[in-house]
């Protein structure tokens, strides 16, 4: 009984070094882009952004709200119908003066950046190929 009281420890050790090595072929896939930064105002005539034509990956959009009235800012894409899904993220309101962050993951085409108000021009986007990954990059978040 000695005997196995004494192999059981051991036993149990080899059971779990065992399982702390796997021999499953691990791919290590490259980071995404790094985030790029687009800003954006609403004015009484348009909706500007800038930069307007950049790689696809993802960005966040920094909206401020130079108008008298709340508004809700729609990132769409604009490719033609019956090429794929099409991606549509809008803000909360934006109180006027105000600003808002959208972030978005986008791929190569176009998209429209527009409010729901009348008389508002919408910006429109550029997004060419994929950006490179940020694997190398050092202080990524």
């Amino acid at each position: 009984m000695r005997r196995w009281a004494a192999l059981t420890p051991l036993a149990l050790t080899g059971v779990v070094l065992t399982g702390c090595g796997s021999s499953a072929d691990y791919k290590n896939e490259p980071r995404p882009p790094a985030p790029i930064i687009l800003t954006a105002s609403i004015d009484e005539q348009r909706v500007s952004v800038s930069p307007r034509a950049f790689g696809a990956g993802p960005i966040s959009l920094i909206v401020t709200n130079q108008t008298s009235t709340s508004q809700r800012v729609t990132v769409e894409s604009a490719n033609k119908t019956g090429t794929g899904p099409g991606i549509r993220q809008e803000t909360a309101p934006i109180s006027p003066r105000d600003t808002a962050t959208l972030k978005v993951e986008v791929t190569p085409g176009r998209y429209s950046v527009h409010v729901g108000a009348d008389g508002i021009t919408a910006a429109l986007l550029r997004v060419g190929p994929q950006r490179p990954s940020a694997q190398n990059d050092l202080l990524q978040p």
